[in-house]
């Protein structure tokens, strides 16, 4: 198992990509730590992967993300994978876009990315060992329409995995980003619900990719296993697409 004996956090970890990753970890034999707001999402994670700790919380309050890493110390003696799957998203131009929506967007996506790497670095530092993952997206990349707020904060983190792989790889420490294309998960078909003609723009995203299909969180996770094991070990500071040929049609 790749992931035998090493302990990992994983934040949004209540549906989606991050549920899908804890399932994975748990069966290459990580033992794990969920992070979600969602309470009963984290309970049905948990069911699914057997055995793990469960904290519920904002991922952008700091003194949250210093708890958990802390208790997760404490507990397991280290701490080898962050993953910061928690996402957050509106909707909306920069002229259609509240202040408050705005920085909520930044506090769960780029504070929950922040906050958990600023927290979990001593350790990993100490042990001379550690792989940060972090959630971007292929919109970072390519940009996209009328969700300013959630594609800025993507491209901010693709940003800060790229300056904390530079700062910390003598350390030992990995840091790697995933960015996704359409991923078929709760937060997708909630973007799609917010607009008027839903069907004919889920179909003008699945129809954007090469592939002509969305993806599946398991081939987001299977990504997250690479870039969390030593398969990986000579990787860092990249931006790993996964994205059915979203920026090459």
């Amino acid at each position: 198992m790749r992931l035998q004996g090493r302990t990992a956090i994983i934040t949004g970890a209540g549906s989606g990509i991050g549920r899908a990753s804890a399932k994975l970890f748990a069966e290459e034999g990580a033992r794990l730590a969920l992070v979600d707001r969602d309470a009963a999402g984290l309970e049905e994670t948990l069911r699914l992967v057997g055995e793990a700790t469960t904290h519920v919380g904002d991922v952008g309050e700091a003194s949250f993300a210093e708890t958990v890493v802390g208790d997760v110390v404490s507990r397991l003696g280290r701490l080898d994978i962050l993953m910061t799957a928690a996402g957050f998203s509106v909707g909306g131009t920069v002229l259609t876009t509240s202040v408050d929506d705005w920085d909520a967007v930044f506090r769960t996506n780029v504070g929950g990315t922040w906050l958990w790497a600023r927290a979990a670095l001593p350790q990993m530092q100490q042990q001379k060992r550690g792989s940060i993952i972090t959630l971007a997206s292929q919109l970072a990349i390519a940009g996209g329409k009328g969700n300013s707020a959630y594609i800025a904060a993507k491209g901010a983190i693709v940003s800060l995995t790229r300056t904390m792989a530079v700062d910390f790889a003598t350390d030992g420490i990995r840091v790697n980003a995933i960015a996704p294309g359409a991923i078929d998960t709760p937060m997708l078909r909630r973007s799609f619900a917010r607009h008027k003609n839903s069907d004919e723009v889920r179909e003008a995203s699945r129809n954007r990719h090469a592939m002509k299909r969305f993806g599946v969180a398991d081939e987001i996770a299977q990504t997250a296993l690479h870039l969390a094991s030593d398969a990986s070990s000579f990787t860092t500071g990249t931006v790993m697409v996964v994205d059915g040929g979203w920026l090459a049609a």
